[in-house]
Order: structure tokens, then sequence, then C-alpha cells
């Protein structure tokens, strides 16, 4: 399995021989020093980073991959493991090996990937989901979406800017995959990394005004520090017209708390929120937490598209990582790897389709 170095970094022991070798090599080639190959460098950007190897003092003949933790700066990290390709067998496999890999998933040669696990945490229950492989052998073309979604789901609502960031960072490993001639991957996977914390998902002041973005600002869920807003947000407590009639004074994430146990009962129309004195305060002009425009009236729709539903143009903005890895099957190539687009563009689909529907 996978060790954690005291400096912070994870090691994966090597591989048997020929698969540890050509795993170590694939990275050797790709983070030499002296490398100047353009599609190389580029495909830097969607690897963990690597540190050469390791070996302990007390064996020294094991030798471990020494990389970077994906998962290190997030606080709740949700992690999904996918294998992308039409193949996870490699060209040198006997006929025993590709009849083995076959009927582990008769599917992936039509739906292009296959979920190895998943590690979801759900802020309602404050505990993680997990799903090994036979969760993904399980689905179906028909179940696959929806078996994908759950990776996605928050227990409250699923994370639709999570999704949106995800199909960009797959669209742009897409684009390295279009570019380059040089290299076949096999049984190689996507590593999907977001932070489950809803306290990471309140919005820090300083990175853009709302103006721009309709409402939604850059460095949300970028994983720095909570903000909290000072006292002129309102909101009313349950009453017999169902209104909510209590004050929140500490801002917005703890309306985001409330706003998410309305969500679970499903009672958007009872809930109102009165903000006083916008133009007033000098944080709201300066920071636009949540608008530049007025928001007399109900701000639920704001709060929807915030921590739910996010619009497209912010895909960028969810604390998301999307890395390729698993390359002990990476073999020189003369054409484009078009089991692994497939894959990927597939895959785009899906996630499209959790994310229109």
């Amino acid at each position: 399995g996978i060790l954690q170095h005291p400096d912070g970094t994870v090691l994966k022991q090597l591989q048997p021989p020929p698969r540890g070798p050509r795993e170590q090599e694939f990275y050797n080639k790709v983070y030499d020093p002296n490398c100047c190959d353009s599609i190389l460098l580029e495909l830097r950007k969607y690897l963990p980073k690597y540190f050469g190897v390791w070996s302990p003092p007390t064996a020294p003949n094991d030798t471990y991959l020494k990389l970077e933790d994906v998962t290190r700066k997030f606080n709740k990290p949700c992690i999904m493991d996918v294998k992308i390709g039409q193949k996870s067998y490699d060209p040198y496999a006997s006929a025993e090996k590709i009849q083995q890999q076959v009927s582990k998933y008769p599917l992936m040669e039509e739906i292009g990937f296959l979920v190895l696990g998943m590690r979801v945490y759900h802020v309602s229950s404050d505990s993680y989901e997990t799903q090994n492989q036979h969760y993904g052998r399980s689905l179906t073309k028909e179940t696959v979406k929806d078996g994908i979604s759950r990776f996605f789901h928050s227990g409250y609502c699923l994370r639709k800017d999570v999704v949106a960031a995800s199909i960009q960072k797959i669209e742009k490993i897409l684009e390295w995959f279009e570019s380059q001639t040089q290299l076949n991957f096999y049984a190689s996977s996507l590593l999907f990394v977001y932070e489950g914390s809803c306290q990471a998902t309140a919005v820090r002041l300083s990175d853009v005004t709302l103006a721009e973005k309709r409402g939604v600002p850059k460095g949300l869920l970028s994983g720095g520090d909570v903000s909290e807003y000072n006292n002129n947000i309102h909101v009313i407590n349950s009453t017999e017209n169902g209104k909510i009639e209590a004050s929140v004074s500490k801002g917005l994430s703890k309306f985001y708390a409330l706003h998410k146990k309305a969500c679970s009962k499903r009672h958007h129309s009872q809930l109102s929120l009165k903000v006083e004195n916008l133009e007033q305060d000098s944080v709201w002009k300066s920071s636009a937490c949540i608008a530049r425009e007025h928001l007399n009236g109900n701000v639920l729709p704001q709060l929807e598209k915030v921590f739910c539903h996010m619009p497209a143009e912010t895909k960028e903005s969810a604390n998301v990582e999307v890395r390729m890895i698993d390359f002990a099957h990476v073999f020189p190539s003369n054409a484009k790897d078009e089991g692994y687009i497939y894959g990927l563009k597939n895959l785009i689909t899906v996630l499209q389709n959790i994310l229109d529907n």
C-alpha cells in the first residue's frame, strides 16, 4: 500500500519487475532535470510531483517511489480512483492475463473507464463512506452516472462546483493526450480529490468582487482560512407565517449551516433573508461578499449557486485536484493513445450529464 514519509510525501513500493522498474523509468524520464521535451514538461502538470526513490535504513533493498501527497492540503479529502482506457492490459500481456482483465469488467472496452474505489466525506454525519473496486465493477451503462455522482454528494447536496471543476481539469488532460503521439498508457488511473469539509466552503473576502462574477468568488473552496463576515446578515426564526426569526451574527458560514439543514428538509420556500445597510458597510462595499447588487428579499438562490449549483463560469473556484497515477504499463508509441482518449471523453460526458441533470 501507500505509506507516508515524515516529510509529508507518500511512498509507493516499487512493484516486481518489469512493472516497478518501468514505472520508475517513466517518472525519471518525465522529471529529468535536463528534460527539454515540451510534451513531457507539460505532462508534469498532471502528475504527482516525483522526488526520486527512497529505501528505509532497516531494509535497504526495499525501494519506494517518493511522490507528492495530493491529499495533504485538504482537511476532509474526498478521493476517487478511476482507471482510464478501453484496455486494462498492455500490448505484451499474455492471453491468460487478457482474459483475466476482461472478465473483471467486460464493459471497460465499451465505457472506457472503471471506478476502482472512492472515499466520500458526508457533512451530515461527519463520517466517510467508502466503496471498493467491487462497487465500480457492479456499475453498468445504465447505473454508471448515478454511481459516480455518489462521489460528489456531501450528504446534503450534490457538489456541482466540484463536478464542474473536475470536468475542466479532465479537459486539460484530454488536450495533452490529443497533442502527443509518443506514449500510450494502460491500466493507469485518474485520482480525484476535493475538500469535503463544509467549513472550507466559506467565501474568502479578498479574492474577487462578485460584481465581476455574479455572486460567486474566485477563491471559493480554495482551501484557505474561513473568512467570517460582520453582523449585517440577519435570518428570521420560524413563526406561523413560515418565516424564520433569529439572528445569525457570525456570518455566512453559520448561515450556510442553517441553509443546509433547510435543504435537507426541503423547506426552501420557508426561508427569507433580510440584508440591512449593504452599501453603508465598508466590508461589504470593499469585498462584495455575496453580491454588489442589492439583495432585497430572498438570498437563497444566490446561496444555491455558491454552495450546491455553481454556474459554468466558476469551474475553477472549487478546491479540486485531478492527477494521473499508476504508470507500470506505459509504453513508447508513434500514435495517439486512442483508448485513453476514448475513456476521457466518455468520463467527461458522464460528468456533464451529472452537472446538467
